[in-house]
């Protein structure tokens, strides 16, 4: 069935559109977009407009704010069980050692992972995925990692993309078996690694379920040798890479990982200057998660001056997982990417919009632009610094995925 033209009139776009419009959101006061076939067929003022077909749905959007659908573009939302119990333990004092001891940890997630369903897994990860689309998402990234078998991961991953079919939203599914190592792997971390690469990558790339393939280089998880190892198997594949890295410690990561033009490198509170100015040189994008620095009271902030001097994009994310950021608003992360992590109300926006497509590869998105898919969001206020300042209130008025109203 044919899509009616849509005709948005009366609205001020944040169009992320920086090439065009100078300043940090792209503003376009006083504009009219339109939608034809699920994609932008014009955004500019109303006396440039195309004359409107006769049988067009229009829009007044009474001068209220259009922007980008909003991008997830790291998230793990496909995991069975709860860690409810272990925060509660570490706030009675219990430390993580004797948490993961007990078989806690990642390790309680894996098991229970292990043991669902596909259907279970995908049970327990709708209402997650609905809590972001409520709040204006129209794309975002979900990993796997918490099966660390070739059965398990590749359930996570069908999990994923079962949900894209059902859901108004569009997923891109990322590898992350070299996440931690599985129990039958215990202290044989390289043996893992050959798993990995000649098993588990390239049967899942090979059904189809792998946009991405990322790995965690730190002292609790993998080494760069390891790590570029699974770089390599993807590069074979044609896979782009991205990377957990400098979360917890300094392990060069970010610059091995602009060595494979990685798309993004993530969390980086310890990146250092070397791994910026690689950043730079290969396009990488910074993403930034303030969620996980608030859940675990992290002190060390990322270097923003340093990114923003080298002119590294820097996007933010949920990363909604059960460990470390059991939180699924990505409102909430332009908040705290404010109030955490200092950046400035345009960046925040840029960061799960045009940069966001940026770290997952996507561009086609992230902008309202002409020829760009129709993915957008219509919000209850007139001034885009809103969407920064204050979260907890419903402003979504509209949100379009692909050229579709949902």
């Amino acid at each position: 069935m044919t899509q009616r033209q849509q005709r948005i009139e009366n609205v001020t776009v944040a169009t992320m559109d920086q090439a065009h419009y100078g300043d940090g959101y792209g503003l376009l006061p006083n504009a009219v977009v339109c939608i034809d076939a699920g994609t932008i067929s014009y955004v500019g003022s109303a006396a440039d407009a195309p004359a409107t077909p006769p049988d067009a749905e229009i829009i007044d959007a009474q001068g209220k704010l259009l922007t980008p659908g909003l991008i997830d573009c790291h998230t793990h939302l496909v995991w069975a069980g709860s860690r409810a119990d272990e925060f509660a333990q570490r706030l009675h004092g219990v430390s993580y050692a004797d948490i993961a001891a007990q078989g806690g940890g990642i390790a309680a997630t894996v098991r229970a992972t292990r043991a669902a369903s596909e259907a279970e897994l995908i049970e327990a990860a709708t209402p997650r995925l609905q809590a972001l689309i409520r709040e204006g998402v129209t794309t975002l990234e979900i990993k796997s990692g918490y099966g660390l078998s070739l059965e398990h991961e590749g359930k996570q991953l069908r999990a994923a993309k079962q949900l894209a079919a059902a859901h108004p939203v569009s997923v891109q599914t990322t590898l992350l078996a070299a996440h931690a190592l599985p129990p039958e792997f215990k202290d044989n971390a390289d043996g893992y690694i050959d798993t990995i690469v000649d098993s588990i990558l390239p049967t899942l790339a090979d059904e189809g379920l792998v946009d991405a393939v990322d790995a965690f280089c730190e002292k609790v998880g993998f080494t760069p040798a390891q790590t570029e190892r699974v770089f390599k198997a993807a590069q074979q594949r044609g896979l782009p890479v991205k990377l957990h890295a400098e979360q917890l410690s300094n392990q060069h990561g970010s610059a091995l990982a602009a060595r494979y033009q990685a798309l993004s490198c993530d969390h980086l509170e310890y990146l250092d200057e070397e791994g910026i100015k690689a950043m730079a040189a290969s396009g990488t994008v910074a993403v930034l998660l303030p969620g996980a620095f608030y859940f675990l009271r992290e002190t060390k902030l990322p270097p923003l001056d340093l990114l923003r001097q080298h002119g590294v994009p820097i996007a933010l994310a949920t990363d909604a997982n059960p460990g470390t950021s059991p939180i699924l608003s990505l409102q909430l992360m332009l908040q705290m990417g404010a109030t955490l992590f200092r950046m400035t109300p345009e960046e925040c926006l840029q960061g799960v919009t045009v940069h966001a497509a940026q770290a997952l590869g996507l561009s086609d998105r992230g902008r309202v632009a002409t020829g760009l898919r129709a993915d957008l969001c219509l919000w209850d206020c007139t001034e885009a610094a809103e969407l920064t300042y204050q979260f907890g209130t419903d402003r979504l008025l509209g949100c379009w995925h692909q050229g579709v109203r949902r």
